[in-house]
């Protein structure tokens, strides 16, 4: 069968169901790629480099026949890792799969047609990367129906949108996402963030998975700002998120400190020390200085709460920085955190409004 080129919506339909080759070099799959693309490179970091500037220097002729030298070794080898890949995967008998490159040229086109030679039935993308970027890019421009869910630090929001997911409701956890959990000490304890560019590949795909489905369909959101640690939410999605509805979990004081301190007081002195240092020139000098004295003094309990006071400050503040925020903003009082029964009384909430 010959290899068949997709438009990039053909593609993207069917990136669930079969498994993408990604025949870029390492350094351009480690920067970001498709949501479960493995990393199959034509050439390495410094070969892809040699090749271009023979291009560059000497024409197309000479750096293709420069790109068969190494290719040509590769050839086994890579037909053996697809065979293994695809015999390890949920599918093993499956003999489809997806192929591309940064703009589908020269490189898809090689590969594609090694792993056609080879009896599998190949299809690559018309524009490679560039073009599902763009695909990317385009679903931050659509419209959607947001429900965010708010409230103080240490309110468990994030513990109760997985509780409404439970529930059969649409969410995206965008910290998840980003590998952060948004405040000074969003990193503790969390994997290293992806680049920009791969946290917007992931959430496109998370709004695409919701919106194809139904247009019509309420997808909840962890309250935000704008930034995640180190990646930030596109502005035109931010945008629509600040326009949506807002229900606020309000938590008493008591009991929030006390899901910080489960939370966060088991991380190192250190680090702790660090996270409050990074926040100095907004906490006040005073204050960063109390909460660090009561750190070293083990009293965790007390340095936690200045920090829960300001935080609880910078998201009011936060909170009321929309337009008509009255009109928005739905507060649901809550005796404890409890995320599956907040989870069901958010929802109700939500529906009776």
């Amino acid at each position: 069968m010959a290899v068949k080129r997709l438009s990039i919506s053909e593609f993207v339909s069917m990136m669930e169901q079969y498994p993408i080759m990604d025949v870029r070099s390492p350094s351009e799959y480690a920067h970001a790629h498709m949501k479960n693309a493995y990393s199959l490179p034509l050439f390495t970091d410094e070969e892809r480099k040699v090749v271009g500037t023979a291009y560059k220097q000497q024409g197309k002729q000479p750096a293709i026949k420069l790109g068969l030298k190494y290719f040509g070794v590769k050839m086994t080898s890579m037909v053996n890792e697809v065979e293994a890949l695809l015999a390890s995967s949920s599918d093993p008998e499956n003999k489809v799969v997806l192929v591309h490159c940064w703009r589908g040229g020269m490189r898809s086109a090689g590969v594609a047609w090694l792993l056609d030679l080879y009896g599998y039935t190949v299809y690559t993308l018309v524009g490679g990367y560039k073009a599902y970027r763009n695909w990317v890019l385009e679903q931050f421009t659509l419209t959607y129906s947001f429900n965010i869910l708010g409230g103080y630090t240490g309110s468990g929001k994030t513990e109760t949108l997985h509780a409404l997911s439970q529930q059969k409701e649409h969410t995206i956890d965008l910290e998840g996402l980003a590998h952060h959990k948004g405040s000074a000490f969003g990193n503790l304890g969390q994997p290293t963030q992806p680049s920009q560019e791969q946290f917007e590949n992931l959430l496109a795909h998370s709004l695409h998975a919701v919106q194809s489905n139904n247009e019509q369909t309420t997808i909840w959101l962890e309250d935000e700002s704008r930034r995640i640690g180190l990646v930030n939410i596109p502005t035109l999605l931010f945008e629509q998120m600040r326009r949506s509805p807002l229900f606020f979990m309000d938590i008493p004081f008591a009991q929030r400190l006390e899901f910080i301190l489960k939370g966060y007081g088991g991380f190192e002195k250190d680090k702790l020390m660090s996270a409050i240092l990074r926040i100095k020139k907004r906490l006040g000098g005073l204050e960063t200085k109390n909460a660090i004295n009561f750190l070293i003094e083990d009293d965790v309990k007390n340095s936690f709460a200045i920090l829960l006071k300001y935080y609880d400050k910078l998201y009011e503040k936060g909170a009321n920085n929309r337009e008509n925020p009255t009109s928005i903003i739905r507060t649901i009082a809550l005796p404890d955190i409890d995320p599956a029964t907040n989870a069901k009384k958010v929802l109700a909430f939500s529906i009776s409004k």
